[in-house]
C-alpha cells in the first residue's frame, strides 16, 4: 500500500511502514505526557524565601524550576510535553511572587 502526498508541485510517496512510525511515535510520545502530567500532579515541593530579599525569591523559584524538571525527567525532551512544563513553572512562579507580595503587604499592615 502506498500513500501520496503533493507538495511545491514534486511528487513525494510514503510507505506504510512510515505511517506505523508515526502512529509508534506519537503513542510513546503520549504515553509519555501521561507519566509527565502523573508526576506534576499534586504538591510538588516547598520552598522558603524571605519576601523582602528579591534574591532570596529568585532563589526559590529557580529550586521550583529544578524540582519540575526532575519530576519530569527526560520527558521534558517530548515537545508535546515541554510547553506543559513552560507553564507550570510560569505559574508557580506567579505562586511565589503573589505569597512574597502577599506578605510583605501582611508586614506593611503589622506597622
Amino acid at each position: 500500500m502506498q500513500f501520496c502526498a503533493i507538495s511545491a508541485g514534486r511528487k513525494r510517496t510514503t510507505g506504510a511502514s512510515g505511517v506505523v512510525k508515526g502512529l509508534d511515535e506519537l503513542s510513546r510520545k503520549m504515553k509519555e505526557l501521561e507519566k509527565a502530567i502523573a508526576a506534576l500532579d499534586g504538591e510538588i515541593g516547598t520552598v522558603n524565601f524571605d519576601p523582602n530579599d528579591p534574591q532570596s525569591i529568585e532563589v526559590a523559584i529557580q529550586k521550583m524550576e529544578q524540582t519540575v524538571d526532575e519530576r519530569v525527567g527526560d520527558y521534558s525532551r517530548n515537545d508535546m510535553i515541554e510547553g506543559i512544563v513552560s507553564e507550570v513553572k510560569e505559574r508557580y512562579r506567579q505562586a511565589i511572587l503573589e505569597r512574597a507580595s502577599e506578605a510583605r503587604n501582611e508586614q506593611e499592615g503589622e506597622i
